[in-house]
């Protein structure tokens, strides 16, 4: 491929402008594509063999055999790296390496051949495998200039690969003596790379001898090849440094005018859909480097050194953090693929990499980033089942936090230092003078992070006391999971029995109408004031069974709020009567109903629920069922269950059609976030979901919906069963008013894997509120104070 035609006027504006207004260029391209967002990857490099046909002048990667004790990496040596990586919680396995060894060592030909391999590559593919398998880390191939058949048999197993160009000089002094390193055969492998629709990393080195004009056609062809394949992922900018022992030990380094000039141009000629890395361990003042347009610091590994560059040390996260918020920007994790192409999988990667990716993503396609241990997951049957799940971890026990878990999650608020600056800010700004956030607002929102995210919970919590005071409100309640046997095939349900279950341990029950009345009467005696009906949709049922399930109830309990049928429920009870949602409505208030739940909505973007819930209520019959219900007098609220396959733009339209019907009808008392619980639910199981939100998402999900519905919704919920108790105490800061129910006998969560769920008493509430100084105050369903001791 030849280089990319550039204009030869934009060519020499790079070469003649000023460095500052280069580099104040490049941060403004830098801006507009990726805001405020420096991503990094958190790994271990996996030094594979040392050994290398090549000799380059720069080099101190590659000895020769003399110099180490064995040629090879044994696979004991590589699962010891991957290893004490996914105990500190990395998300990626470098595997670094000399170029075809075997072609220059007999010692390595024989090594291979006795080990069963016939190259490096295919050994790098079955180390990388075994990573893979036994870790979760992501290997990314970083094998130099390869075949055809080598990067597709690579592609199997590292969802990335990578290859710096470092130039399309042929005349280098540092590359005599290189063949791998002549320029065709580097592109080709590029260009190749582009063919099999692998995510690649390429780039430049900087000072070895080559002209700004040299680094300027080479960034070009990276520019023509991803303009052809859309593959290149990054570009790595990285200075030269004279290193002892190496034939260029008493060169001049990269002087850092150079090194800037080289970076701000880089980011000027290829497209914003690449992104831009520069190593922070190869500049002593490595925050400039942002200033110069780079939006990714690489590869930063808390474990082991940079192999290549062993002589400079990584600096420690809190610093490259603090580097980075310096200078108004934010620090995210990343995977060893960008969002663009973990969230394209179909296309980007081997179908048996769909899964490993998908695991260790947020919602946004970045990396998971609640602090601990990652494993895979591995699952048995459970000995006991009963309410819980059927299945248990076994194996490595992961330590991040999860929706379900006994964890405590890292604190996110109060943040020491809340800022937000760029797109966040301005969101911020319009909507305390008056501006309504629409889709797009609400999806740039849930970008934040680091200071952005303690900037909007504090906004949240701000108009969370304007709103309702500080009053911490629940209700005293109990579940009647009736039956747990259903008709239908929701692929998050871990609590369903039915046609498509029976594989799994659980025992099939219904409840009988006494069963029904007689847990209403317990519960009224332990100072409950609502029962909520929610269960399956068992196949025997015609639409009076809901009647007559309420009608129970309030015989047995006439004071109980009967809080109770999910718009699936409702729906399917009048299309099994013959009548319209009105008018099976009215006939379940005439028998006690009282409030609807707001759950069986999921998500409301029929996309997603074509993936989740594709039998059950569209997002329209959704809607229309609670337009009917707040139409005669019966209240509800909005659930949105997230973090399993669908992205923030899905959470936006939720948000934005629930918003409309509220302006519509003011029938919604609170807005209810359920993040998905993963441990014990099907389509986790199939290796088809995420693990539920981070906790990050968690508390933006409900900071963002206090900001969302300021004006039309006054109460944010927190669900204490997905979340637990020291999670609410965060989320209580950052826009939740309410903690929910006391929620007797909660069984639906349990059997999705959670460890929460069976009660709560005013006791509990109170010492999580306690700390905060703020009121406790028992409701009823619709939100009137109980507690004589409610204030403002």
């Amino acid at each position: 491929m030849s280089s990319h035609p550039i204009d030869q006027s934009f060519v020499d504006g790079l070469l003649t402008l000023p460095l500052d207004e280069l580099m104040s260029r490049a941060r403004g391209v830098r801006d507009a594509a990726h805001g405020t967002r420096i991503t990094f990857s958190p790994k271990v490099f996996i030094p594979l063999t040392m050994l290398c046909r090549d000799k380059c002048g720069y080099c101190t990667f590659a000895q020769p055999p003399a110099r180490l004790e064995k040629p090879y990496m044994t696979a004991e040596d590589v699962l010891a790296i991957a290893r004490q990586g996914a105990r500190t919680g990395c998300q990626e396995a470098l595997f670094t390496l000399g170029e075809r060894p075997e072609e220059r060592y007999e010692i390595a030909a024989n090594w291979l051949r006795d080990n069963g391999y016939d190259s490096t590559v295919h050994y790098l593919h079955d180390m990388a495998k075994l990573v893979l398998d036994e870790t979760g880390l992501l290997p990314h191939a970083n094998a130099g200039a390869l075949y055809n058949d080598e990067l597709a048999m690579l592609r199997s197993v590292s969802p990335s690969q990578g290859m710096m160009l470092e130039s399309l000089r042929d005349d280098l002094e540092c590359h005599r003596g290189a063949p791998d390193k002549e320029p065709q055969r580097r592109i080709n492998t590029l260009c190749e790379a582009g063919e099999l629709a692998i995510p690649f990393t390429s780039g430049i080195l900087v000072g070895i001898g080559e002209e700004r004009r040299d680094r300027i056609e080479a960034l070009a062809l990276i520019a023509a090849a991803h303009a052809k394949y859309g593959h290149v992922q990054e570009v790595i900018v990285q200075n030269f440094l004279p290193k002892a022992g190496t034939a260029m030990h008493k060169a001049n380094p990269c002087p850092e005018d150079e090194y800037l000039w080289s970076i701000a141009v880089a980011r000027l000629i290829l497209p914003t859909s690449i992104h831009l890395q520069a190593p922070p361990n190869l500049s002593d003042d490595f925050g400039i480097l942002l200033d110069a347009g780079i939006d990714d610091w690489g590869g930063v590994s808390p474990v082991t050194a940079d192999h290549v560059n062993p002589e400079r040390p990584w600096p420690a996260l809190d610093r490259l953090r603090d580097v980075t918020e310096d200078r108004g920007m934010v620090l995210a994790p990343r995977l060893t693929i960008y969002p663009e192409y973990a969230t394209a999988p179909e296309k980007w990667l081997d179908p048996a990499l769909h899964f490993p990716v998908m695991d260790r993503t947020d919602a946004e396609g970045l990396g998971r980033d609640d602090p601990g241990a990652f494993w895979p997951e591995k699952v048995t049957a459970a000995d006991v089942v009963q309410d819980g799940a059927e299945v248990v971890l076994v194996g490595h026990k992961s330590t991040q936090w999860y929706s379900g878990s006994n964890v405590k999650p890292m604190t996110l608020v109060p943040h020491p230092r809340p800022a937000a600056k760029g797109r966040i800010a301005e969101i911020i700004e319009g909507h305390r003078n008056g501006q309504e956030l629409g889709e797009d607002e609400v999806v740039a929102l849930f970008a934040a992070r680091g200071p952005e995210v303690g900037y909007l919970a504090d906004y949240a919590d701000e108009l969370r006391f304007k709103t309702v005071g500080n009053n911490v409100t629940w209700v005293h309640n109990r579940n009647i999971n009736y039956t747990n046997v259903c008709t239908y095939k929701c692929k998050f349900c871990g609590f369903s029995k039915g046609p498509l279950s029976l594989n799994l341990r659980g025992t099939p029950y219904l409840l009988t109408l006494d069963d029904i009345a007689d847990r209403a009467v317990e519960a009224w005696e332990m100072g409950a004031t609502e029962v909520t009906l929610q269960g399956g949709i068992h196949p025997d049922f015609d639409g009076d069974y809901y009647i007559d399930v309420t009608k129970a109830v309030k015989s047995a309990v006439p004071d109980m709020h009967v809080h109770g049928f999910t718009a699936l429920e409702v729906t399917e009870g009048a299309h099994r009567n013959g009548e319209s949602l009105r008018e099976y409505l009215l006939r379940l208030k005439e028998a006690g109903l009282a409030s609807l739940p707001g759950t069986a909505a999921e998500i409301l973007d029929d996309d997603i629920r074509a993936i989740i819930c594709s039998d059950k209520v569209n997002t329209e019959e959704w809607l229309e069922c609670h337009r009917q219900a707040h139409s005669i007098g019966l209240h509800s609220n909005i659930t949105i269950m997230f973090g399993s396959v669908e992205h923030p733009r899905s959470w936006a339209k939720h948000m934005v059609v629930t918003r409309e019907l509220q302006k519509e009808t003011g029938g919604f008392t609170e807005f209810i976030p359920l993040p998905f619980v993963h441990m014990a639910s099907p389509i986790y199981l199939q290796r088809k979901a995420r693990r539920g939100p981070t906790f990050r998402e968690n508390l933006l999900m409900h900071a963002i919906g206090r900001i969302f519905y300021h004006g039309l919704i006054d109460n944010v919920q927190v669900s204490w069963v997905k979340i637990g108790t020291a999670g609410a105490a965060q989320l209580l800061q950052a826009g939740c008013n309410d903690l929910g129910g006391t929620l007797m006998d909660e069984n639906i969560s349990r059997a999705a894997g959670a460890n929460h769920g069976q009660m709560m008493t005013e006791g509990r509430f109170g010492e999580i509120v306690a700390p905060m100084r703020r009121t406790l105050v028992q409701r009823n369903t619709a939100y009137k104070f109980l507690s004589p001791t409610a204030g403002a």
